[in-house]
Formats: structure tokens, C-alpha cells, sequence
């Protein structure tokens, strides 16, 4: 059974930061790819960072240079600093970890939150 818990939500101005943190219990490993995903108001879920169990991380391109994602094995913890945040950048993030691949399928095989936590940019 694996269990992920998301905290470091908050509100800030546009062009704040804020660091997301996710814990992982069970059998989550250093071998899992992790990563995070968005959910905009009154939109999907949408994944925009991850990081292999080599330490390579990827982006999509509305984070890139904004937001590094890094873990720490030893404590199974999953980060997100977020930097220059913008109005859009407004939502739920969750985090989500696999042992087979990178592009996390929530409905079938990833270990994904329920729970996320709230992030307000405000203009």
C-alpha cells in the first residue's frame, strides 16, 4: 500500500515562491519515478513535472525555468519549488509515484493523491 500526502500549498502574489513537499509511505523506493500534477479550476488533471529514479527531471514547457522538482530518498520526499509564480499557476497539486514509467496513468497502475494541496496566485 502506498500513501502520498502533499503540503506547502498556500497564497502568495504573482512572482512568489512556494515549496510543495510530498511525503511517501509503503513501498514507494528510490527505483519509483515521481512526480506532480496540476488541477486547474474547473479542469483536468494535469501532469507537469517528473523525476526518475536516476534524478532526471522533466518539465512541460509552462514550468520550465519557473519550477524545479527534486527528492530525497532517504526521507521519501518529493519537492516542488515553485518560483515567479503566475495568476495561472492557481490550483490543486498532487503528487503521484510508479515503478514502471514516468507518464502516470492515475486510473491504472500510478500510485496517485487524493488529497493535493491548494495553491492561490494572486495578481
Amino acid at each position: 500500500q502506498v500513501h502520498l500526502v502533499e503540503s506547502g500549498g498556500g497564497s502568495v502574489q504573482a512572482g512568489g515562491s512556494l515549496r510543495l513537499s510530498c511525503v511517501a509511505s509503503g513501498s514507494v523506493s528510490s527505483r519509483y519515478c515521481m512526480g506532480w500534477f496540476h488541477q486547474a479550476p474547473g479542469n483536468k488533471r494535469v501532469q507537469i513535472a517528473d523525476i526518475d529514479s536516476d534524478g532526471t527531471p522533466r518539465y512541460v514547457d509552462s514550468v520550465k525555468g519557473r519550477f524545479t522538482i527534486s527528492r530525497d530518498n532517504a526521507k521519501k520526499t518529493l519537492y516542488l519549488q515553485m518560483n515567479s509564480l503566475k495568476p495561472e499557476d492557481t490550483g490543486v497539486y498532487y503528487c503521484a509515484a510508479d515503478s514502471w514509467t514516468c507518464q502516470f496513468d492515475c486510473d491504472s497502475g500510478s500510485y496517485c493523491s487524493d488529497r493535493g494541496t491548494q495553491v492561490t496566485v494572486s495578481s
